[in-house]
Parts: C-alpha cells; sequence; structure tokens
C-alpha cells in the first residue's frame, strides 16, 4: 500500500505515469471483478451460508476487493491529486491498515477452523456454527482496526486541529510520522504476525499428527485435504508479508539502477501488493470444486443460455 519517496522526488513524465496507472487500474478492476464472482456465488447459493468455513473465506475475498481499491486509490492519487485533505486521508489510511491486518487475522480463523473439523470432529457442529462464525468475523474487524486507531489517537494528541484540516501527500509514512508510530507499527506487526504463525503451525501439526494416525481411507483424504489447506494459509500469508520487504527491495536495487528508480518501486508495488491479490482468489476458490461448481451455474450457464435463445 506505500509508495515510495522516489515518487515525490522524481516524477514521471506523462506518458509512463499513464501506462504505469493504467497497468494497476487493469489488474485492480480484473482483481475485484474475480472476486465479486465468488462474492456473488456466495450469497447467491444458501448451501455456503451455513459452513463456518466459507463464510470465513468470504469475509477474506471481501477484506481483498476493499484493500485493492484503497491501495489503488492511494497510488493513483500520488499523481492524480497528491495533496489532499489530511482528515480525508487518514480515513483511507485507517480503511487501508485495518484491511490489511484483517487478512493474517483471518486466515488464522480458517486455520483453527478446519483444525476443529478434523481433530475435533464431533464437536465442529457445536463451536462452529454460523452464527459464532459471525461473532468471530466480528472480532477480527475490531482487532484489525485497533492499530488505525492508535494511529489516530496518537496523531490527534501530538498534532494541533488545524493539522486536519491542510493539505497533506496521503502516505502513512507521511502523516504519521513520529518515532511513537514507528514504534508502534513495529510492534503491532511483529505481535500480530507472530501469533498467526504460531497458530497456522499448531494447527498444521495438530493435523499432520492427525494424519498419521487416521485409519478410514475417506477420513484420510479429508485430513489430508485439510493440511493442504492450512500450508495454503501459510502461502497466502507469505504472500502478505511481501509487503514488509518493499523498502527492503528499494533499498537493494535502487542504488545499483538509480536512472530505474521510479520503474523499481513500481514493479515492486506489482510484486507485494497487487501479485498476492491476484493469486488469492486463485489459490482458494478456482481449487474448491464445491466452488467452482456453483460458479459455472451462475454464470456460464446463463452465458449458454443467452446464446441459444433466440
Amino acid at each position: 500500500m506505500n509508495v515510495t519517496t522516489d515518487q515525490l522526488s522524481t516524477p514521471d513524465n506523462y506518458q509512463e505515469a499513464f501506462a504505469k496507472n493504467i497497468v494497476i487500474v487493469f489488474l485492480a478492476v480484473s482483481i475485484v471483478c474475480i472476486n465479486g464472482m465468488l462474492v456473488f456465488t456466495f450469497f447467491r447459493n444458501p448451501v455456503f451460508h451455513s459452513d463456518p468455513r466459507y463464510i470465513l473465506y468470504i469475509n477474506l475475498v471481501i477484506n481483498d476487493i476493499l484493500m485493492i481499491c484503497i491501495s489503488v486509490t492511494l497510488y493513483v492519487l500520488t499523481y492524480a491529486w497528491p495533496y489532499v485533505n489530511v482528515s480525508f486521508c487518514c480515513v483511507l489510511i485507517a480503511l487501508g491498515s485495518t484491511t490489511y491486518m484483517n487478512t493474517p487475522l483471518n486466515l488464522a480463523g480458517m486455520a483453527v477452523e478446519r483444525y476443529i473439523a478434523v481433530c475435533k470432529p464431533l464437536h465442529h457442529s457445536q463451536i462452529c456454527t454460523p452464527s459464532r462464525t459471525y461473532v468471530l468475523i466480528f472480532v477480527i474487524w475490531i482487532i484489525g482496526a485497533i492499530p488505525a486507531i492508535i494511529d489516530i489517537i496518537i496523531v490527534t494528541a501530538l498534532q494541533p486541529s488545524s493539522f486536519f484540516t491542510s493539505l497533506t501527500y496521503c502516505q502513512p509514512f507521511i502523516v504519521y510520522k513520529t518515532k511513537y508510530h514507528m514504534q508502534k507499527t513495529i510492534a503491532t506487526q511483529v505481535l500480530y504476525l507472530s501469533v498467526v504463525w504460531i497458530i497456522l503451525l499448531y494447527t498444521y501439526f495438530r493435523v499432520l499428527f492427525t494424519a498419521k494416525i487416521a485409519s478410514s481411507g475417506h477420513y484420510q483424504s479429508s485430513v489430508k485435504k485439510a493440511r493442504n489447506t492450512i500450508l495454503l494459509h501459510g502461502g497466502q500469508l507469505l504472500l502478505c508479508m511481501l509487503s514488509f520487504i518493499t523498502p527492503v527491495l528499494d533499498l537493494m536495487l535502487i542504488p545499483f539502477f538509480p536512472t530505474h528508480r521510479t520503474k523499481i518501486s513500481f514493479f515492486n508495488y506489482l510484486l507485494t501488493n497487487i501479485l498476492p491479490r491476484l493469486l488469492s482468489p486463485l489459490i482458494y476458490g478456482v481449487r474448491d470444486q464445491k466452488f467452482v461448481k456453483h460458479i459455472k451455474r451462475c454464470f456460464f450457464c446463463k452465458v449458454v443460455v443467452s446464446k441459444v435463445a433466440p
């Protein structure tokens, strides 16, 4: 979601800036359309509404849609409308921060649900009810919003009221530039991601242990699917963590290619922010046969009928 300071100091020429924004917007629209198809399929088919796994998954999809919209909005603003009202900017950054923190928390929730389904199958229907799943989603959004709320509290305490009516370049490292913000960012990201990794590793090894002692062929197949799903959660979390290495990649590559610094920043943004959102629906939605079947019913059957109809 971040844009490097190179975009401030060395703006692109018109053709290059236009091309970059076209690519970013095109990819964003593609991601939103793919994810929107998954959301439409979920709400159109009641069969998904009672399954906690799909409820948590669709929350992740909706979260990705919001994240990509906010991220691309901030990116385009750096070219089209660089200086905006601070209050409006704080709202955008807060929403972006919340959706960013929601992703690992939601992945942890999905891993725990699979762990309960495999390791405690007799209690799964009592523990993982749809109502409790929606409560968990509410808790995820509250916990995900805490870092953004802390940022706003810090800036409100340290800045005069006139600061919120002024104009600023809308990026977190400019609006939230105190040492307290930096300390808070490091602390919350380390805490959140450490807890999520512990949950993923614990659930994976518990499921792996259950797979070794599974005797029934059908049950063994279910355990293997759950183990592979949790592995995918870990892969998705690694993709999400790519955003942490954006400044590192800039520092490593720009000194060797100083004349291409804006191009490097652009490709780093694609790699660490756009690519994970593009792969997410492919990792989960496309590999799920139940989802694929209902997607075909919702969309492709309509296309065939419309072509056959006179």
